[in-house]
């Protein structure tokens, strides 16, 4: 008990040198809501509504959400987004990286509040609403990852692009048919990616009889960990040694190198997993890392379903 009164004192301690951002995420960490906007009221009488407040105010309403207080939740999203669109009269929405974020969580809220109210079909329409204004915008991934989350399972999976590509060739989806597949979303910048990797590494050699195929899409993003603005030829040298660092497991895997893949299916959670069954539909779709047992356990539905092609 000592222990945690410690922790939590440090913890605040902390808080006081950090910004509102980290103040409020701290707060509602602890559950303790009427904190997290006492922060919010004291920093807005000092720097009033600013892209900083914003995405600090956001935070009450993904922690609402995850508490399932929907009618909470859904308050704090509808003035999130009020709030940014007012901003907005006065600047681009990635005019400051606040913004994306704050507008980015209070679509993602709203979407996942009236999904969890059984309105799915009104979540899919706001985010394609949204997507039609936005998509040309940073929160364009975000808003497809909330989208693929609704509406993405049992579809055929998108065909993949292959501008560039490392380690073995990707095949035609015709010859992905009969195989399930996972998708393995990852970034060279992606810790958890790499703690993924040796899950995905067993997995593969364990199903290898029932056929899986693994293919690992990638993306520049305009840097590395030594150049602040690397070139396309020196990011994609940094992508492979990476790979060669991180993946040795599976380096035969196929590797297309292409912001398009993760536009279409939405990743802007690195790692995101997507798994394919023996007719090209979407089995599962998630955002973010999952444990041995998890993935293992979706594989084996998959592999033991009987599947008809469409």
């Amino acid at each position: 008990m000592r222990l945690r009164i410690l922790l939590v004192s440090v913890l605040l301690t902390a808080s006081a040198w950090a910004g509102i951002v980290d103040d409020v995420r701290l707060a509602v960490a602890q559950n303790n809501f009427p904190a997290a906007e006492a922060a919010l009221n004291s920093y807005r009488s000092q720097q009033g509504i600013n892209p900083e407040y914003l995405e600090a105010y956001s935070w009450l309403g993904r922690a609402a959400l995850e508490q399932r207080q929907y009618d909470q939740a859904a308050a704090y999203a509808k003035q999130t987004k009020a709030m940014v669109l007012e901003q907005l009269k006065q600047r681009s929405l990635d005019a400051d990286a606040h913004l994306p974020i704050a507008l980015g969580a209070a679509f993602e809220v709203q979407s996942q509040v009236l999904a969890g109210r059984g309105q799915r079909t009104q979540a899919v329409e706001l985010l394609q609403a949204a997507l039609r204004t936005y998509g040309n915008t940073s929160i364009h991934d975000r808003l497809q990852k909330n989208l693929n989350l609704l509406a993405l399972q049992g579809k055929p999976a998108p065909a993949l692009k292959a501008e560039e590509s490392l380690g073995a060739k990707l095949p035609a989806a015709a010859q992905l048919k009969g195989s399930p597949v996972l998708l393995f979303f990852w970034a060279h910048w992606c810790v958890d990616c790499k703690a993924e990797a040796p899950i995905i590494t067993q997995l593969r050699s364990e199903f290898a009889g029932k056929g899986l195929q693994v293919i690992g899409p990638t993306r520049r993003y305009g840097y590395t960990a030594q150049i602040e603005h690397a070139s396309a030829s020196d990011e994609l040298q940094y992508i492979d040694a990476v790979r060669h660092h991180f993946y040795a497991g599976l380096l035969d895997m196929p590797v297309p190198v292409s912001t398009y893949n993760f536009d279409t299916y939405g990743a802007s959670t690195t790692p995101t997993l997507v798994l394919l069954d023996q007719a090209g539909r979407v089995a599962m779709y998630h955002p973010g890392a999952l444990p041995y047992a998890e993935l293992r356990a979706e594989i084996e539905k998959v592999v033991a379903r009987k599947v008809v092609a469409r």
